[in-house]
């Protein structure tokens, strides 16, 4: 059976039609060892393009999952939240570049972290520092699943997350509603303390091993670095932001 902090979809349609959703969060779909058919094709096509898991398990656990519903074959297992749209997330924060102005938002973009522990501990700190809103990728992002939620001390249901195709896209259409965005990268020379966070700023957090994509580093306004008196080349990506969005809050504090 599905975690508390999980929900099942059950059947070809509803599983076909949560998957074209963007809003919603499925983690993975199992099938039945046996199913085949127009449906099943289209399933996993779309899920191979959305970056879900799909696994084959035997008939029994399909019939322990649906708790006896009628099942054709396929149960989707999906995050207990319902994603935003880009827009919809902006717009509940600030609707326009006056609002933004005025708001001075603080968002939180971040790029491709796939631990759910690093991601609910990412979520705490969001929420500590009063982050207005998260933008993650749809692919290549952990899920927001019993993991990350229980890593997050339950604070990811407080927070509006909204997920995008293309992060690029997304820092442009920022830029263009007036936040600074300013990403997190260890070989900046520009540190932490340097940037000016008394205005609307989006935050982004690059992957764990990897940091920031190429184009995600190139769409940013500025980026700066976590400086280190001691040894250690880097910071966990969880502490890091901690430290980065902590940081920027602090002229909203004062």
């Amino acid at each position: 059976m599905a975690d508390p902090d999980t929900s099942t979809i059950i059947g070809r349609n509803p599983v076909r039609e949560a998957l074209e959703r963007e809003d919603q969060g499925i983690e993975k779909i199992m099938l039945a060892q046996s199913a085949s058919g127009e449906a099943i094709g289209v399933i996993r096509k779309v899920a191979k393009e959305r970056d879900v898991p799909v696994q084959y398990v035997p008939q029994a656990r399909l019939d322990h999952e649906s708790q006896g519903a009628a099942h054709q074959g396929v149960v989707a297992i999906a995050s207990p939240i319902t994603y935003l749209s880009v827009h919809e997330l902006l717009t509940k924060v600030a609707p326009t570049w006056g609002d933004v102005q005025d708001r001075k938002p603080l968002l939180l973009v971040i790029d491709r972290v796939t631990d759910t522990r690093n991601f609910g501990a990412i979520l705490r700190s969001a929420v500590a520092a009063g982050v207005d809103g998260v933008i993650v990728p749809q692919t290549s992002m952990a899920p927001l699943n019993a993991a990350a939620i229980k890593a997050s001390a339950g604070t990811a249901m407080r927070i509006p997350i909204a997920r995008a195709p293309k992060l690029p896209t997304v820092l442009q259409q920022l830029k263009e509603r007036g936040y600074w965005v300013c990403g997190a990268d260890g070989t900046s020379e520009t540190t932490v303390w340097d940037v000016d966070f008394d205005r609307a700023v989006a935050v982004v957090l690059g992957s764990e091993g990897e940091g920031l994509a190429a184009d995600v580093a190139k769409a940013c306004d500025e980026r700066a670095a976590i400086p280190m008196r001691g040894p250690a080349e880097s910071l966990n990506v969880s502490v890091a932001a901690g430290i980065f969005l902590l940081t920027a809050a602090r002229p909203r504090l004062q």
